[in-house]
């Protein structure tokens, strides 16, 4: 049975512009549809926040102005948002349309993964929440449903600025004393004090990286109390406790970006990135073991901190049970947190107290024989060990210098930059950006802040700035060939609207919308106006019909009216006796139609009956179609005689004319 065949959403017109389909997924706050935009002709995603949200007054202010700020993170790795509208008190956002599946999908069919992909797909992860940080936003629900795979292999993360807009960030009480997020990904701090900055968003992928790598989140428990509580006061196991064989160095990077405290781990998710391909780098060299690159990833445990009343949701999707306040205050409370253990310190026996009186005894001296070969072989030995110590520390890192970050700058700063740190810059890569300018640098090999050799090389891939494409003019070119023109241009075919016109033949486009020589973003839609041809002209039944309006009504049309004339006993003068074509026909503009207009009866040559006795008079008068109208005259005595008539014989009349005939 169709789960969404009772949702009463299912196609509605939202806002009068937003037609919605099927349903894609659902959570505690909101279901998410496919959808139709039929303004612009093009899918969306549309996420409806559920009915008791959209009642909020405070939180609906807060969600628009949330929305309108993730609208302005442009980034190929973020989910974009195109609009916010509030329908009749239905709060949504519509969003890009990402067809495909979830990391959540990913991590269910191939985790435990190899530190190499894990890595390969949580970094355009950390280049979406980096672009974020850097805009001063923060995502604080970070979780493998809300990093969407699309078919081409784009990676592209959502629901940006939605948790804000549900928890405020420095206090929770603006939900009502609810913490909402997924508590598997929840960093300590929020669980204590509902306080979140970009270490937020770098603990929560570390937990996704822990997962990806071991197939199991870092902390589980029956309850949603229990998996906050060991947030707070258990560290995230090192993925070689589970999966044997991973690398040191993935494990420190794993506790490096799960530290308890804060302030021990990167500081954003753009530093997270970078010490994440130093990893990736080592891992495809085939390094298994790098004690420097585990040296540098390591961290200072801290000591937990302490916890404070608050509400959990645990869900995997979406948060969708509480509980209250009291119990997370015992749970929690229920036990002291994990303190650093004490120092140990070797102590030795105390030696017993001299009595003075005894006479102080000095030491033995040990007596060595003298040898010449003893300091030359010393000698050698710290020769040897003095080149063997500069001989790892060059061909370790004494060879090596770190690369200058030179992304966003022009290529001509970006050169001298590298050539002042003593490396050689070279472009290697052109690409298209959305969110670097033409001319600047997107990125470099090695990244920035990787070790690189002295006199080495920095290649970089430099913006072409955003990727647009002017619509080829398409007028009067057919379908077909119009398709083709724009896909050779990077544009698709949008809605195509056929209409009639009288001087462009059927199935030629008449124009585009977006009109030629507009500037799109690669495989936007363009839509098609085409001709239907000229438009037929429907002929009706006109018979019986006057034949002045008609042929002035079909003469405005651009038919050619031709009009013929009968006698019809029938059919009054001046109206139509017959058509050609006939009802039901078709005519195109220029095209004739013929009418048979009656002139009435046809016309008999009147009988002269002067000097005729009124009886015989009367009876030839009839005989011929005429009515007899008999009169006296004025010299009337009684004979019984015509004596004139009118009108006179000879006359042409139509039959059924009256004659009048005086008596004499």
């Amino acid at each position: 049975m169709d789960k969404t065949a009772a949702d009463p959403l299912i196609g509605r017109l939202l806002d009068g512009r937003y037609r919605v389909g099927p349903r894609i997924a659902r959570g505690g706050m909101a279901t998410v549809y496919e959808a139709l935009d039929e303004r612009l002709d093009r899918p969306c995603a549309v996420k409806v926040m559920h009915q008791n949200m959209g009642d909020d007054h405070d939180f609906a202010a807060r969600f628009v102005r949330e929305a309108r700020s993730a609208a302005r993170l442009s980034h190929p790795n973020v989910v974009s948002v195109f609009d916010q509208g509030d329908d009749d008190g239905t709060l949504f956002l519509v969003m890009e349309y990402i067809p495909g599946h979830t990391l959540r999908d990913v991590i269910r069919k191939e985790a435990p993964m190899a530190p190499g992909k894990a890595l390969a797909l949580l970094d355009p992860v950390l280049a979406a929440l980096a672009a974020a940080h850097q805009s001063g936003m923060i995502h604080r629900d970070v979780k493998p449903e809300n990093v969407l795979l699309a078919p081409d292999g784009r990676i592209k993360v959502a629901d940006f600025g939605l948790a804000r807009a549900i928890s405020a960030e420095t206090q929770h009480t603006a939900t009502g004393g609810v913490l909402i997020g997924t508590v598997s990904y929840l960093a300590p701090e929020l669980v204590v004090d509902g306080k979140a900055d970009a270490r937020a968003d770098v603990y929560s992928a570390g937990v996704l990286l822990f997962e990806m790598l071991t197939a199991r989140k870092p902390h589980e428990g029956d309850t949603a109390i229990q998996v906050a509580y060991k947030h707070v006061h258990e560290d995230v196991p090192a993925p070689s406790s589970i999966v044997p064989g991973t690398p040191p160095y993935v494990d420190a990077l794993v506790a490096r970006a799960t530290a308890r405290d804060r302030d021990h781990r990167p500081s954003d998710a753009r530093v997270l990135q970078q010490l994440a391909r130093r990893v990736k780098a080592a891992i495809d060299a085939g390094v298994y073991d790098d004690p420097e690159l585990t040296a540098d990833l390591a961290l200072r445990r801290g000591v937990g901190t302490d916890t404070s009343d608050i509400d959990y949701y645990d869900d995997d999707s979406a948060p969708t049970v509480a509980t209250p306040i009291g119990e997370v205050q015992a749970v929690l409370a229920s036990a002291p947190l994990r303190q650093r253990p004490p120092e140990t310190r070797t102590v030795r026996p105390a030696e017993p107290a001299r009595d003075p009186r005894e006479p102080q005894r000095r030491p033995a001296v040990p007596v060595y024989r003298s040898s010449k070969r003893g300091p030359v072989l010393l000698v050698a030995v710290l020769v040897l060990a003095v080149v063997a110590g500069l001989a790892g520390w060059w061909f370790g890192i004494g060879r090596y210098t770190t690369t200058p970050g030179v992304i966003d700058l022009p290529v001509a700063q970006a050169q001298q930059r590298i050539e002042d740190a003593g490396l050689t810059f070279e472009v290697t890569a052109e690409e298209y950006s959305e969110t670097v300018t033409k001319g600047a640098v997107i990125g470099t090999d090695p990244a920035a802040g990787d070790r690189i050799l002295q006199d080495g090389t920095v290649h970089a891939t430099v913006s072409l700035g955003p990727e647009r494409y002017a619509v080829p003019t398409l007028r009067g070119l057919d379908v077909d060939t119009a398709t083709e023109r724009l896909e050779a241009n990077n544009l698709t075919v949008g809605r195509i609207t056929k209409v009639f016109n009288e001087e462009i033949a059927e199935g030629i486009v008449i124009r585009s919308d977006p009109a030629a020589k507009t500037e799109m973003r690669p495989d936007a839609a363009v839509a098609l106006v085409v001709s239907k041809g000229p438009k037929p002209i429907e002929i009706k039944d006109w018979t019986g019909k006057k034949i002045e309006p008609v042929q002035e009504q079909l003469t405005e049309m651009g038919l050619d009216v031709v009009v013929t004339q009968a006698y019809d006993e029938k059919v009054p003068e001046g109206r139509i006796i017959s058509q050609d074509p006939p009802e039901g026909a078709t005519l195109y503009k220029g095209e004739k139609i013929e009418f048979v207009v009656s002139q009435g009866p046809p016309l008999v040559e009147v009988p002269n009956v002067v000097r005729s006795g009124v009886e015989d008079a009367t009876e030839t008068l009839e005989a011929a179609g005429f009515v007899v109208d008999v009169q006296q005259s004025d010299s009337y005595i009684g004979l019984g005689f015509v004596f004139e008539q009118s009108p006179e014989g000879g006359e042409l009349l139509p039959k059924g004319s009256t004659v009048t005939i005086y008596l004499v």
